[in-house]
Formats: C-alpha cells, sequence, structure tokens
C-alpha cells in the first residue's frame, strides 16, 4: 500500500524559518519600535501640515520626478480663476486630510530622501471655512514657482461649476453676465405694459432700468458678504472673499 504524502503547508514552513531568526519576543519588541517610530514620523508631518511653513522649495531628486505632477504657478492660477478655487497654505485648510495623504508624504519621502516642507492645498474657498470634501488637492513647492502635485481626495467638482463660477472672474464678466440676464428678464415684460405697443426706444428704457435694478443688487451683496472676482481671491487667505 502506497504512503500518502503530505503536502506542504507554506504558512507552517515560513513560520519556522522565522523563528530560526528570531524569538516571537524580540519579534514583537521589533514590530512595537517601528510601529512607534512610524507614528512619531506621522505625527510630525500632520504639524508640518497643520503649522505650515514660508518654504518655497524642496530638494526633490530630479530622476525620481513625474512629469506629470509638476505644475507652474501660472497654470495654478489659470485653473483656481476658472473654477473659482484657493490655493493656500494647508495651515488655513479646515477640511480633513485622509490618512492616505500622510502615505503618499511618507512615501515621497522616502524616494527622494527629503523631509517636505512649504505644503499648499488648491480647493474651493469653503474648504478653508468649513469642513467638506471637494476635490482638494496637496501640492509641495520644487522651486522657482513650480509645484508638485502629491496627492487629489474627495469628490469631483460638479461638471458645470466652470461655467457657474464664470460671472465671478472678473468684473467685465459679471457686467456681461448681467446685461444678458436683465436682457431675458426685458423680453419677459408684457408687451403694451406702458403703451399700447412697446417701441425700441422703451424697450431699451425698460432695459437700462432693470439693469439698473439687477447691478444695484448684485453690488450690496458683493458688499454685504465681502465678495470678490477669482482674479483677487484665487491665492487670498481672507476667508469673507
Amino acid at each position: 500500500m502506497m504512503m500518502k504524502i503530505r503536502r506542504t503547508h507554506i504558512p507552517e514552513k515560513i513560520l519556522r524559518s522565522r523563528n530560526k531568526r528570531i524569538t516571537p519576543d524580540d519579534l514583537m519588541q521589533s514590530v512595537r519600535e517601528v510601529l512607534e517610530k512610524d507614528t512619531i514620523r506621522e505625527e510630525e508631518i500632520k504639524k508640518r501640515l497643520t503649522d505650515g511653513s514660508d518654504y518655497s522649495n524642496n530638494n526633490f531628486d530630479f530622476d525620481h520626478l513625474e512629469s506629470e505632477k509638476i505644475f507652474h504657478i501660472s497654470d495654478i492660477k489659470t485653473t483656481c480663476i476658472k473654477y473659482r478655487l484657493r490655493f493656500l497654505d494647508t495651515r488655513y485648510f479646515k477640511g480633513k486630510l485622509p490618512y492616505e495623504t500622510l502615505i503618499k508624504i511618507k512615501e515621497l519621502e522616502n524616494k527622494h530622501q527629503i523631509e517636505l516642507q512649504g505644503f499648499k492645498i488648491m480647493a474651493p474657498s469653503k474648504l478653508f471655512k468649513l469642513e467638506n470634501a471637494d476635490d482638494p488637492l496637496l501640492f509641495a513647492p520644487i522651486g522657482n514657482n513650480y509645484y508638485y502635485l502629491i496627492h487629489s481626495w474627495g469628490r469631483d467638482l460638479h461638471p458645470l461649476r466652470k461655467l457657474l463660477m464664470w460671472p465671478f472672474r472678473e468684473v467685465e464678466n459679471l457686467l456681461i453676465f448681467l446685461a444678458f440676464l436683465s436682457l431675458a428678464f426685458t423680453f419677459m415684460v408684457p408687451d403694451g405694459l406702458f403703451s399700447p405697443h412697446t417701441t425700441t426706444s422703451e424697450f431699451i428704457m425698460t432695459f437700462f432700468f432693470i439693469f439698473k435694478g439687477i447691478a444695484g443688487m448684485a453690488i450690496f451683496y458683493g458688499f454685504k458678504m465681502g465678495k470678490n472676482f477669482s482674479t483677487s481671491i484665487w491665492d487670498s487667505k481672507y476667508y469673507n472673499a
């Protein structure tokens, strides 16, 4: 009768190999020290993110940089203005940074053998006032106004955000928007409201009357709420803009 050959159980083999190298007590002590060091490092990273700094560059290893993650301040500014976003130091950020962000930072620091400083975040204004999750992007400065994208998280921006924020880019955009809005309201005025048949001059007078009213409300709201145009607030640290 043939003997049944016992199959090789890999977990048992690797455990036997490990026990030859180190005792269970020494292993647990070693793991505890590693975890404690890792926890301390994560707290240091959190402190750098919370406190912020005025660092304008980090000594990245050029050979380990990824081109698709490098952005000039002009590209960042253009995007911020289009989507009414802000680009500020992480100390102004009120949202929660996910744990994955700490992992990304540690991986990047290990790869480049540096301690990153001068973190910046690109996000909607409300994320610098309230906790939310609308597609923040974390950057670190490379130098000479170039920044390296470390991580992005949260929800993607609404697909119509660029269009909705168009009137708030600069004063010219707002005036054009208010003019078209006033024109739409003017067409909604019933024919013959002021006379049997609306003439061109009456139409123009009605348009200007409505435009003045809408523009007045827009100016009042802007001053009352302390609002400003995207070209002015994209890198502003003041919360009421």
